[in-house]
Protein backbone atom coordinates (compact mmCIF):
# COMPACT_ATOMS: atom_id res chain seq x y z
CA UNK A 1 0.00 0.00 0.00
CA UNK A 2 1.44 3.37 -0.97
CA UNK A 3 1.80 6.45 1.20
CA UNK A 4 -1.61 7.65 0.01
CA UNK A 5 -3.16 4.82 1.96
CA UNK A 6 -1.00 4.92 5.12
CA UNK A 7 -3.34 4.70 8.09
CA UNK A 8 -0.71 5.87 10.57
CA UNK A 9 -0.13 9.22 8.86
CA UNK A 10 -2.42 10.76 11.46
CA UNK A 11 -0.90 14.16 12.41
CA UNK A 12 -2.12 14.27 16.03
CA UNK A 13 -2.39 17.80 17.45
CA UNK A 14 -1.34 16.62 20.91
CA UNK A 15 1.63 14.35 21.63
CA UNK A 16 2.29 12.84 25.07
CA UNK A 17 5.64 14.04 26.41
CA UNK A 18 6.66 10.77 28.05
CA UNK A 19 5.08 8.44 25.49
CA UNK A 20 5.53 10.25 22.15
CA UNK A 21 4.96 7.10 20.07
CA UNK A 22 1.30 6.93 21.15
CA UNK A 23 -0.88 6.46 18.04
CA UNK A 24 -4.53 7.15 18.89
CA UNK A 25 -6.75 4.46 17.43
CA UNK A 26 -9.45 7.12 17.10
CA UNK A 27 -7.28 9.04 14.63
CA UNK A 28 -6.38 5.90 12.69
CA UNK A 29 -10.11 5.29 12.16
CA UNK A 30 -10.44 8.89 11.01
CA UNK A 31 -7.53 8.44 8.61
CA UNK A 32 -9.21 5.35 7.14
CA UNK A 33 -12.31 7.42 6.40
CA UNK A 34 -10.16 10.17 4.90
CA UNK A 35 -8.47 7.73 2.53
CA UNK A 36 -11.86 6.42 1.43
CA UNK A 37 -13.18 9.95 0.87
CA UNK A 38 -10.16 10.58 -1.36
CA UNK A 39 -10.99 7.63 -3.58
CA UNK A 40 -9.40 4.58 -1.98
CA UNK A 41 -11.34 1.36 -2.74
CA UNK A 42 -13.43 0.41 0.27
CA UNK A 43 -15.43 -2.46 1.73
CA UNK A 44 -18.31 -2.30 4.18
CA UNK A 45 -18.11 -4.71 7.08
CA UNK A 46 -21.02 -5.91 9.19
CA UNK A 47 -19.86 -7.36 12.51
CA UNK A 48 -22.37 -9.39 14.53
CA UNK A 49 -21.60 -10.03 18.20
CA UNK A 50 -23.75 -12.70 19.83
CA UNK A 51 -23.27 -13.15 23.56
CA UNK A 52 -25.87 -15.86 24.05
CA UNK A 53 -28.74 -16.91 21.77
CA UNK A 54 -31.19 -14.02 21.52
CA UNK A 55 -28.69 -11.44 22.81
CA UNK A 56 -26.76 -9.86 19.97
CA UNK A 57 -25.54 -6.51 18.71
CA UNK A 58 -24.33 -5.28 15.32
CA UNK A 59 -21.59 -2.85 14.35
CA UNK A 60 -20.93 -1.56 10.83
CA UNK A 61 -17.51 -0.41 9.70
CA UNK A 62 -16.18 0.83 6.36
CA UNK A 63 -12.45 0.37 5.74
CA UNK A 64 -10.07 0.60 2.78
CA UNK A 65 -10.16 -2.60 0.76
CA UNK A 66 -7.77 -5.10 2.40
CA UNK A 67 -7.08 -6.59 -1.04
CA UNK A 68 -5.22 -3.37 -1.92
CA UNK A 69 -3.24 -3.34 1.32
CA UNK A 70 0.26 -4.83 1.20
CA UNK A 71 1.24 -3.34 4.57
CA UNK A 72 -1.28 -5.26 6.67
CA UNK A 73 -2.52 -2.03 8.30
CA UNK A 74 -6.15 -2.56 7.30
CA UNK A 75 -6.23 -6.08 8.70
CA UNK A 76 -4.67 -4.79 11.91
CA UNK A 77 -7.22 -1.97 12.12
CA UNK A 78 -10.09 -4.41 11.68
CA UNK A 79 -8.59 -6.69 14.34
CA UNK A 80 -8.18 -3.76 16.76
CA UNK A 81 -11.81 -2.69 16.23
CA UNK A 82 -12.92 -6.30 16.62
CA UNK A 83 -11.04 -6.54 19.91
CA UNK A 84 -12.53 -3.26 21.13
CA UNK A 85 -16.02 -4.56 20.34
CA UNK A 86 -15.25 -7.90 21.96
CA UNK A 87 -14.36 -6.29 25.29
CA UNK A 88 -16.95 -3.54 25.03
CA UNK A 89 -19.89 -5.79 24.24
CA UNK A 90 -18.74 -9.38 24.71
CA UNK A 91 -19.36 -12.34 22.40
CA UNK A 92 -19.35 -16.09 22.20
CA UNK A 93 -19.89 -15.82 18.44
CA UNK A 94 -18.72 -13.16 15.99
CA UNK A 95 -20.01 -13.06 12.44
CA UNK A 96 -18.31 -10.93 9.78
CA UNK A 97 -19.81 -9.97 6.43
CA UNK A 98 -17.82 -8.07 3.81
CA UNK A 99 -19.56 -6.18 1.01
CA UNK A 100 -16.97 -7.50 -1.46
CA UNK A 101 -18.14 -11.06 -0.80
CA UNK A 102 -14.77 -12.24 0.51
CA UNK A 103 -14.50 -14.27 3.71
CA UNK A 104 -10.78 -13.48 4.05
CA UNK A 105 -11.15 -11.13 7.03
CA UNK A 106 -13.41 -13.52 8.94
CA UNK A 107 -10.94 -16.37 8.45
CA UNK A 108 -7.96 -14.23 9.49
CA UNK A 109 -9.78 -13.07 12.62
CA UNK A 110 -10.76 -16.65 13.44
CA UNK A 111 -7.10 -17.66 13.27
CA UNK A 112 -5.94 -14.72 15.41
CA UNK A 113 -8.58 -15.46 18.07
CA UNK A 114 -8.10 -19.24 18.06
CA UNK A 115 -6.82 -21.15 21.09
CA UNK A 116 -3.28 -21.06 19.65
CA UNK A 117 -3.53 -17.63 18.01
CA UNK A 118 -2.14 -14.27 19.08
CA UNK A 119 -5.36 -13.42 20.91
CA UNK A 120 -5.81 -16.79 22.65
CA UNK A 121 -6.17 -14.96 25.98
CA UNK A 122 -9.21 -13.07 24.70
CA UNK A 123 -10.77 -16.24 23.30
CA UNK A 124 -10.28 -17.99 26.63
CA UNK A 125 -11.80 -15.10 28.59
CA UNK A 126 -14.88 -15.06 26.36
CA UNK A 127 -15.32 -18.79 26.87
CA UNK A 128 -15.10 -18.28 30.62
CA UNK A 129 -17.60 -15.43 30.44
CA UNK A 130 -20.22 -17.13 28.29
CA UNK A 131 -19.55 -20.82 28.87
CA UNK A 132 -18.88 -21.72 25.24
CA UNK A 133 -15.89 -21.48 22.88
CA UNK A 134 -15.54 -18.26 20.93
CA UNK A 135 -16.47 -18.77 17.27
CA UNK A 136 -15.63 -16.30 14.49
CA UNK A 137 -17.18 -17.08 11.12
CA UNK A 138 -18.29 -15.42 7.87
CA UNK A 139 -21.85 -14.12 7.56
CA UNK A 140 -23.70 -14.88 4.36
CA UNK A 141 -25.55 -11.56 4.52
CA UNK A 142 -25.05 -8.13 6.01
CA UNK A 143 -28.77 -7.94 6.83
CA UNK A 144 -28.73 -8.89 10.52
CA UNK A 145 -30.74 -7.48 13.41
CA UNK A 146 -29.63 -6.53 16.89
CA UNK A 147 -31.68 -7.25 20.00
CA UNK A 148 -32.38 -4.88 22.87
CA UNK A 149 -31.69 -6.48 26.25
CA UNK A 150 -31.01 -3.25 28.17
CA UNK A 151 -32.54 -2.99 31.64
CA UNK A 152 -32.76 -0.59 34.55
CA UNK A 153 -30.30 -1.00 37.41
CA UNK A 154 -30.27 0.05 41.07
CA UNK A 155 -31.49 3.33 42.44
CA UNK A 156 -33.25 1.72 45.42
CA UNK A 157 -32.64 3.91 48.45
CA UNK A 158 -35.09 2.63 51.07
CA UNK A 159 -34.07 0.82 54.23
CA UNK A 160 -30.76 -0.03 55.86
CA UNK A 161 -28.23 -1.22 53.31
CA UNK A 162 -24.61 -2.23 52.97
CA UNK A 163 -22.72 -1.38 49.81
CA UNK A 164 -19.27 -2.63 48.88
CA UNK A 165 -16.78 -2.25 46.06
CA UNK A 166 -14.06 -4.85 45.58
CA UNK A 167 -10.91 -3.50 43.96
CA UNK A 168 -7.44 -4.95 43.58
CA UNK A 169 -5.86 -2.58 46.10
CA UNK A 170 -8.69 -1.88 48.53
CA UNK A 171 -12.14 -2.99 49.63
CA UNK A 172 -14.56 -0.08 50.01
CA UNK A 173 -17.63 -0.23 52.25
CA UNK A 174 -20.63 1.95 52.96
CA UNK A 175 -23.45 1.64 55.47
CA UNK A 176 -26.45 3.47 54.03
CA UNK A 177 -29.73 4.37 55.72
CA UNK A 178 -32.58 5.60 53.51
CA UNK A 179 -30.12 6.76 50.87
CA UNK A 180 -27.75 8.54 53.27
CA UNK A 181 -24.31 7.06 53.99
CA UNK A 182 -23.76 6.83 57.74
CA UNK A 183 -20.41 5.07 57.50
CA UNK A 184 -17.76 4.62 54.80
CA UNK A 185 -14.32 3.08 54.90
CA UNK A 186 -11.55 1.68 52.72
CA UNK A 187 -9.70 -1.49 53.71
CA UNK A 188 -6.34 -2.13 52.00
CA UNK A 189 -5.90 -5.65 50.62
CA UNK A 190 -4.21 -7.56 47.81
CA UNK A 191 -6.58 -10.39 46.79
CA UNK A 192 -4.85 -11.15 43.50
CA UNK A 193 -2.14 -13.22 45.21
CA UNK A 194 -4.51 -15.30 47.36
CA UNK A 195 -5.22 -18.80 46.02
CA UNK A 196 -7.59 -19.91 48.80
CA UNK A 197 -11.22 -18.98 47.98
CA UNK A 198 -12.08 -19.22 51.68
CA UNK A 199 -9.68 -16.33 52.33
CA UNK A 200 -11.67 -14.19 49.89
CA UNK A 201 -15.03 -15.09 51.41
CA UNK A 202 -13.78 -14.49 54.95
CA UNK A 203 -12.32 -11.08 54.12
CA UNK A 204 -15.47 -9.96 52.30
CA UNK A 205 -17.65 -11.12 55.18
CA UNK A 206 -15.48 -9.35 57.76
CA UNK A 207 -16.09 -6.09 55.93
CA UNK A 208 -19.84 -6.67 55.75
CA UNK A 209 -19.94 -7.32 59.50
CA UNK A 210 -18.00 -4.11 60.13
CA UNK A 211 -20.54 -2.08 58.14
CA UNK A 212 -23.46 -3.91 59.76
CA UNK A 213 -22.31 -2.67 63.18
CA UNK A 214 -23.16 0.87 62.04
CA UNK A 215 -26.80 0.06 61.22
CA UNK A 216 -29.77 -0.94 63.39
CA UNK A 217 -30.46 -3.78 60.95
CA UNK A 218 -29.47 -4.93 57.46
CA UNK A 219 -32.24 -5.02 54.83
CA UNK A 220 -30.14 -5.54 51.70
CA UNK A 221 -26.55 -5.80 50.48
CA UNK A 222 -25.27 -4.62 47.12
CA UNK A 223 -21.78 -4.81 45.71
CA UNK A 224 -19.58 -4.01 42.77
CA UNK A 225 -16.56 -6.02 41.74
CA UNK A 226 -13.87 -5.85 39.12
CA UNK A 227 -14.29 -8.49 36.44
CA UNK A 228 -17.13 -9.98 34.44
CA UNK A 229 -20.17 -10.49 36.67
CA UNK A 230 -23.22 -12.32 35.29
CA UNK A 231 -26.30 -12.71 37.52
CA UNK A 232 -24.18 -11.85 40.60
CA UNK A 233 -21.72 -14.61 39.68
CA UNK A 234 -18.08 -13.82 38.86
CA UNK A 235 -17.23 -15.33 35.48
CA UNK A 236 -13.82 -13.70 35.02
CA UNK A 237 -12.13 -11.60 37.70
CA UNK A 238 -8.52 -10.54 38.20
CA UNK A 239 -9.20 -10.37 41.96
CA UNK A 240 -9.40 -14.16 41.97
CA UNK A 241 -6.69 -14.80 39.38
CA UNK A 242 -4.62 -16.97 41.77
CA UNK A 243 -7.54 -19.30 42.57
CA UNK A 244 -7.19 -22.59 40.63
CA UNK A 245 -9.83 -23.09 37.93
CA UNK A 246 -11.58 -26.00 39.64
CA UNK A 247 -11.87 -24.06 42.91
CA UNK A 248 -12.99 -20.95 41.04
CA UNK A 249 -15.95 -22.85 39.58
CA UNK A 250 -16.79 -24.50 42.90
CA UNK A 251 -16.16 -21.70 45.39
CA UNK A 252 -15.77 -18.33 43.67
CA UNK A 253 -18.58 -18.39 41.13
CA UNK A 254 -21.27 -18.85 43.85
CA UNK A 255 -19.46 -16.72 46.46
CA UNK A 256 -21.97 -13.85 46.46
CA UNK A 257 -24.99 -16.15 46.26
CA UNK A 258 -23.65 -18.06 49.27
CA UNK A 259 -23.03 -14.87 51.22
CA UNK A 260 -26.56 -13.73 50.39
CA UNK A 261 -27.94 -16.98 51.77
CA UNK A 262 -25.87 -16.56 54.94
CA UNK A 263 -27.12 -13.01 55.52
CA UNK A 264 -30.70 -13.84 54.53
CA UNK A 265 -31.33 -10.55 52.70
CA UNK A 266 -31.49 -9.48 49.03
CA UNK A 267 -27.88 -9.58 47.81
CA UNK A 268 -26.92 -8.30 44.36
CA UNK A 269 -23.51 -7.72 42.78
CA UNK A 270 -22.74 -5.99 39.48
CA UNK A 271 -19.70 -5.12 37.41
CA UNK A 272 -17.79 -2.23 38.97
CA UNK A 273 -17.94 -0.22 35.77
CA UNK A 274 -21.73 -0.36 35.61
CA UNK A 275 -21.90 0.74 39.24
CA UNK A 276 -19.54 3.62 38.42
CA UNK A 277 -22.01 4.77 35.76
CA UNK A 278 -24.90 4.26 38.17
CA UNK A 279 -23.11 6.42 40.75
CA UNK A 280 -22.75 9.13 38.13
CA UNK A 281 -26.38 8.97 37.06
CA UNK A 282 -27.55 9.12 40.69
CA UNK A 283 -25.37 12.12 41.55
CA UNK A 284 -25.87 14.02 38.29
CA UNK A 285 -29.53 13.02 37.88
CA UNK A 286 -28.78 12.52 34.17
CA UNK A 287 -28.53 9.57 31.80
CA UNK A 288 -26.16 8.77 28.95
CA UNK A 289 -23.36 8.31 31.48
CA UNK A 290 -20.01 6.73 30.69
CA UNK A 291 -18.32 5.99 34.00
CA UNK A 292 -14.55 5.55 34.06
CA UNK A 293 -12.84 4.43 37.25
CA UNK A 294 -9.05 4.71 37.13
CA UNK A 295 -7.90 2.55 40.01
CA UNK A 296 -5.93 -0.67 40.24
CA UNK A 297 -7.26 -1.35 36.75
CA UNK A 298 -9.55 0.51 34.37
CA UNK A 299 -13.25 -0.03 35.04
CA UNK A 300 -15.86 1.29 32.63
CA UNK A 301 -19.63 1.28 32.81
CA UNK A 302 -22.38 2.72 30.66
CA UNK A 303 -25.96 3.80 31.25
CA UNK A 304 -27.76 4.60 28.01
CA UNK A 305 -29.87 7.67 27.35
CA UNK A 306 -32.83 5.88 28.99
CA UNK A 307 -30.80 5.15 32.14
CA UNK A 308 -30.41 1.43 31.43
CA UNK A 309 -27.42 -0.89 31.43
CA UNK A 310 -26.92 -2.66 28.13
CA UNK A 311 -25.76 -6.08 29.27
CA UNK A 312 -22.39 -5.47 27.61
CA UNK A 313 -19.09 -6.32 29.28
CA UNK A 314 -17.56 -2.81 29.14
CA UNK A 315 -14.19 -4.29 30.15
CA UNK A 316 -12.18 -1.60 28.39
CA UNK A 317 -9.05 -2.35 30.41
CA UNK A 318 -8.43 -4.95 27.68
CA UNK A 319 -9.66 -2.78 24.78
CA UNK A 320 -7.04 -1.10 22.55
CA UNK A 321 -6.63 2.68 22.45
CA UNK A 322 -3.11 2.84 20.96
CA UNK A 323 -2.48 1.57 17.42
CA UNK A 324 1.32 1.50 17.75
CA UNK A 325 2.54 -2.11 17.38
CA UNK A 326 5.17 -1.55 20.09
CA UNK A 327 2.84 0.00 22.65
CA UNK A 328 3.07 -0.93 26.35
CA UNK A 329 2.32 -4.57 27.13
CA UNK A 330 -0.51 -5.62 29.44
CA UNK A 331 0.92 -8.08 31.97
CA UNK A 332 -2.16 -10.32 31.99
CA UNK A 333 -3.30 -10.53 28.37
CA UNK A 334 0.11 -9.97 26.77
CA UNK A 335 -1.42 -7.55 24.25
CA UNK A 336 -0.18 -4.02 23.52
CA UNK A 337 -1.81 -0.60 23.65
CA UNK A 338 -4.78 -1.53 25.85
CA UNK A 339 -6.57 0.84 28.22
CA UNK A 340 -5.20 -0.54 31.49
CA UNK A 341 -1.71 0.69 30.61
CA UNK A 342 -2.98 4.26 30.29
CA UNK A 343 -5.87 4.76 32.72
CA UNK A 344 -4.93 3.02 35.96
CA UNK A 345 -2.37 2.90 38.75
CA UNK A 346 -0.27 0.74 36.44
CA UNK A 347 -0.36 3.50 33.85
CA UNK A 348 0.87 6.06 36.37
CA UNK A 349 3.73 3.78 37.43
CA UNK A 350 4.70 3.17 33.79
CA UNK A 351 4.86 6.88 33.02
CA UNK A 352 6.62 7.68 36.31
CA UNK A 353 9.48 5.40 35.31
CA UNK A 354 9.68 7.14 31.93
CA UNK A 355 9.84 10.45 33.82
CA UNK A 356 12.88 9.21 35.74
CA UNK A 357 11.08 8.78 39.05
CA UNK A 358 12.30 5.95 41.27
CA UNK A 359 9.32 4.10 42.70
CA UNK A 360 9.09 1.97 45.84
CA UNK A 361 9.06 -1.78 45.26
CA UNK A 362 5.44 -2.09 46.31
CA UNK A 363 1.84 -2.43 45.13
CA UNK A 364 0.83 0.01 42.34
CA UNK A 365 -1.48 1.76 44.84
CA UNK A 366 1.55 2.59 46.99
CA UNK A 367 3.47 3.72 43.92
CA UNK A 368 0.58 5.99 42.91
CA UNK A 369 0.49 7.53 46.38
CA UNK A 370 4.25 8.15 46.16
CA UNK A 371 3.81 9.96 42.83
CA UNK A 372 0.92 12.03 44.19
CA UNK A 373 2.98 13.03 47.23
CA UNK A 374 5.79 14.15 44.92
CA UNK A 375 3.21 16.13 42.96
CA UNK A 376 1.99 17.87 46.11
CA UNK A 377 5.61 18.64 47.01
CA UNK A 378 6.15 20.38 43.67
CA UNK A 379 8.31 17.78 41.91
CA UNK A 380 8.65 19.11 38.35
CA UNK A 381 8.78 15.61 36.86
CA UNK A 382 5.24 14.70 37.88
CA UNK A 383 2.91 17.05 35.93
CA UNK A 384 3.88 15.44 32.61
CA UNK A 385 2.50 12.12 33.90
CA UNK A 386 -1.01 13.44 34.42
CA UNK A 387 -0.89 15.64 31.32
CA UNK A 388 -0.04 12.55 29.26
CA UNK A 389 -2.89 10.57 30.82
CA UNK A 390 -5.24 13.44 29.97
CA UNK A 391 -4.05 13.56 26.35
CA UNK A 392 -4.50 9.82 25.94
CA UNK A 393 -7.90 10.02 27.64
CA UNK A 394 -9.04 12.75 25.26
CA UNK A 395 -8.21 10.59 22.25
CA UNK A 396 -9.76 7.54 23.94
CA UNK A 397 -12.99 9.48 24.52
CA UNK A 398 -13.02 10.28 20.81
CA UNK A 399 -12.77 6.55 20.19
CA UNK A 400 -15.52 5.83 22.71
CA UNK A 401 -17.74 8.23 20.79
CA UNK A 402 -17.62 5.72 17.92
CA UNK A 403 -19.15 3.00 20.09
CA UNK A 404 -21.17 4.69 22.87
CA UNK A 405 -23.93 7.31 22.76
CA UNK A 406 -22.89 9.21 25.88
CA UNK A 407 -23.21 12.80 27.05
CA UNK A 408 -21.65 12.59 30.53
CA UNK A 409 -18.18 11.29 31.36
CA UNK A 410 -17.65 10.62 35.05
CA UNK A 411 -14.02 10.07 36.07
CA UNK A 412 -13.46 8.24 39.36
CA UNK A 413 -10.73 6.27 41.09
CA UNK A 414 -7.53 7.02 42.97
CA UNK A 415 -5.67 8.16 39.85
CA UNK A 416 -8.06 11.13 39.59
CA UNK A 417 -7.46 12.27 43.19
CA UNK A 418 -5.75 15.58 43.89
CA UNK A 419 -4.18 17.96 41.39
CA UNK A 420 -3.47 15.13 38.97
CA UNK A 421 -7.16 14.51 38.39
CA UNK A 422 -7.71 18.17 37.55
CA UNK A 423 -4.83 18.06 35.05
CA UNK A 424 -6.25 14.93 33.43
CA UNK A 425 -9.63 16.57 32.85
CA UNK A 426 -8.15 19.84 31.54
CA UNK A 427 -5.98 18.03 28.99
CA UNK A 428 -8.76 15.65 27.95
CA UNK A 429 -11.11 18.58 27.37
CA UNK A 430 -8.45 20.35 25.29
CA UNK A 431 -8.02 17.27 23.08
CA UNK A 432 -11.77 16.87 22.67
CA UNK A 433 -12.23 20.53 21.71
CA UNK A 434 -9.41 20.50 19.16
CA UNK A 435 -9.74 17.02 17.67
CA UNK A 436 -13.41 16.09 18.21
CA UNK A 437 -15.33 19.40 18.34
CA UNK A 438 -18.75 17.85 17.69
CA UNK A 439 -18.28 15.40 20.56
CA UNK A 440 -16.91 18.18 22.78
CA UNK A 441 -20.15 20.16 22.45
CA UNK A 442 -22.15 17.09 23.46
CA UNK A 443 -20.07 15.59 26.29
CA UNK A 444 -19.47 17.03 29.77
CA UNK A 445 -16.53 15.71 31.78
CA UNK A 446 -17.29 15.40 35.48
CA UNK A 447 -14.81 15.02 38.34
CA UNK A 448 -16.63 14.29 41.63
CA UNK A 449 -15.44 15.41 45.05
CA UNK A 450 -12.62 13.41 46.63
CA UNK A 451 -14.82 11.24 48.85
CA UNK A 452 -17.17 10.34 46.00
CA UNK A 453 -14.21 9.40 43.81
CA UNK A 454 -13.13 6.78 46.33
CA UNK A 455 -16.30 5.46 47.97
CA UNK A 456 -19.09 6.67 45.66
CA UNK A 457 -19.29 3.25 44.01
CA UNK A 458 -19.88 1.51 47.33
CA UNK A 459 -22.74 3.89 48.13
CA UNK A 460 -24.28 3.36 44.68
CA UNK A 461 -23.81 -0.41 44.96
CA UNK A 462 -25.93 -0.40 48.10
CA UNK A 463 -28.87 0.68 45.92
CA UNK A 464 -28.70 -2.38 43.64
CA UNK A 465 -31.07 -4.80 45.42
CA UNK A 466 -34.80 -4.19 45.57
CA UNK A 467 -36.31 -4.89 48.96
CA UNK A 468 -38.74 -7.77 49.18
CA UNK A 469 -42.20 -6.51 50.12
Amino acid sequence: MGDHYSLTDIRARFTPTLDPDFQPLSLVLRQARKQISEGAPAVELTILLERLPGDRSVHCLTVPDPASDDSGEVLRLVERVCKFLLWQQGASRIGVHSSCGSDRLAKRLAKIYSTDGDRAFDADMMQRAFGRPLVIEPLSSGEVDATDTAKAIGGHLDGCRIGFDLGASDYKLAAVRDGKPVFTTEIPWDPRVEADPNWHRTKINEGLKLAAEKLPRVDAIGGSSAGIIVDSKPRVASLFRSVPDELFAEKVRPIFRNLGAEWGVPFEVANDGDVTALAGAMSLKKNGVLGLAMGSSQAVGFLDQQGRITGWLNELAFAPVDFHPAGPVDEWSGDVGCGVQYFSQQGVARLAKLAGIELPDAHPAVQLKHVQELHDAGDERVPAIFDDIGICLGYALGLHGEFYDYSQLLALGRVTSGHGGEQIVVKAEAVLSAEFPELATKVTLQLPDEKSKRVGQAVAAASLPKLVA
